[in-house]
């Protein structure tokens, strides 16, 4: 999926739009227990209820592709054979009408994942999307529509425990303790199935969503889709980095990792000015040219490739915002830590002055400690 595909999804689920009738779902203890479950008709709930329900539906296709929401990716024996794929395959044409199967569902649920003490709410639903005709003027034309896009969302929210309060009590014009209430947060985790590639259904894909993504609850996805995710965004920027570092060796400077950040920042740039709906993506051959530009020898680029093939795969496709922060750019020693706007990194010069490492920063005008601003002593005649 990409950023185009999953906007749309998200602004089809509305009250009144999108085709989510029900909510069904289960109240999970600490213990791992289902102390209730949880079967309701949208149009018997509230404006506020239902708007909520799907609020909380609609968060698992929120964040950043690659990242947050990470593609899960069937083999064909899964699809033809798997039982993880089989089960929701039946939630989906059954249009979760079978509570057997949800029952099924909800305990492979809870017995991968680990929230640890924390109580949690299970929600899940079923939508068909009369997939609008899009025009080549980009115009969705809901009348032409030739596709119907069937899916299944899912969301694991924590439940969450909030202390008595004062509260104030129209009816007794006073203020009384409000009793404790557990409150429903934001997803944890959650799914989409099947992905929805160009417009319509992929049964070899789903769209994996975590709150957190050095969190990722590897758990969870053995449990319900039985596969291997890709690496997570935390997990290829160090991968990146200890790459760097053992295939450029000495020549690994800081004129170069800057001129590499700078060039990998200037592809994003330019990715995001196009307004291209696919990620950006680049092959370890594009960056082996960028650490030629950047002065690196051609026999430590050959080593550099060779490792991005053994530890990210030989065809595997990285992304630049997953190997570096473009917002950010740091210098650490074992005694400081120093946080530089980017745009200002080539100010820095790192140099050997007597023998001693030195970085250098060009101090002029405005100079400021603890908000005060400082004078530099006048050098001795």
């Amino acid at each position: 999926m990409n950023q185009r595909e999953r906007n749309e999804l998200r602004r089809h689920i509305k009250l009144n739009q999108c085709g989510i009738s029900k909510v069904y779902g289960c109240f999970v203890s600490s213990s791992r227990e289902i102390i209730s479950r949880l079967d309701s008709s949208l149009g018997l709930l509230s404006e506020f209820e239902g708007e909520k329900y799907l609020s909380l539906l609609k968060k698992v296709l929120s964040g950043t592709l690659g990242k947050n929401l990470i593609d899960i990716v069937f083999s064909t024996r899964q699809v033809m054979e798997g039982e993880e794929h089989k089960l929701l395959s039946a939630l989906r044409e059954s249009k979760l009408e079978d509570a057997s199967l949800r029952e099924t569902f909800f305990q492979r649920v809870i017995q991968s994942l680990d929230l640890g003490d924390t109580s949690y709410l299970i929600l899940l639903a079923y939508d068909a999307y009369d997939v609008p005709y899009r025009a080549k003027d980009d115009e969705l034309q809901a009348d032409a529509s030739d596709t119907v896009y069937r899916y299944l969302l899912c969301a694991v929210c924590p439940v969450k425990e909030e202390k008595p309060e004062l509260a104030y009590f129209p009816g007794d014009q006073a203020f009384h303790s409000r009793g404790i209430s557990q409150i429903v947060a934001q997803p944890e985790v959650g799914f989409l199935f099947p992905a929805f590639d160009d417009r319509a259904a992929n049964l070899y894909n789903a769209l994996f969503y975590t709150r957190d993504d050095s969190q990722r609850h590897q758990e969870l996805i053995d449990g319900i889709f039985h596969t291997d995710a890709p690496m997570s965004a935390a997990e290829q920027k160090e991968t990146f980095q200890d790459i760097l570092s053992d295939a450029l060796d000495k020549d690994c400077s800081y004129d170069v990792l800057q001129s590499v950040h700078e060039q990998l920042r200037e592809r994003l740039a330019e990715h995001k000015e196009r307004k291209d709906p696919e990620p950006l993506d680049m092959s370890p051959q594009e960056l082996g040219t960028i650490l030629r530009s950047s002065g690196v020898p051609s026999q430590r680029v050959e080593s550099f490739q060779r490792k991005c093939g053994e530890q990210f795969g030989a065809d595997t496709a990285l992304r630049p915002d997953n190997l570096i922060d473009s917002k950010r750019f740091r210098i650490e020693t074992p005694q400081l830590k120093i946080s530089v706007d980017p745009d200002s990194s080539y100010l820095i010069e790192a140099k050997i002055i007597k023998g001693r490492k030195y970085l250098l920063i060009p101090a002029d005008d405005g100079v400021q400690v603890n908000g005060v601003e400082i004078h530099f002593p006048a050098l001795e005649e």
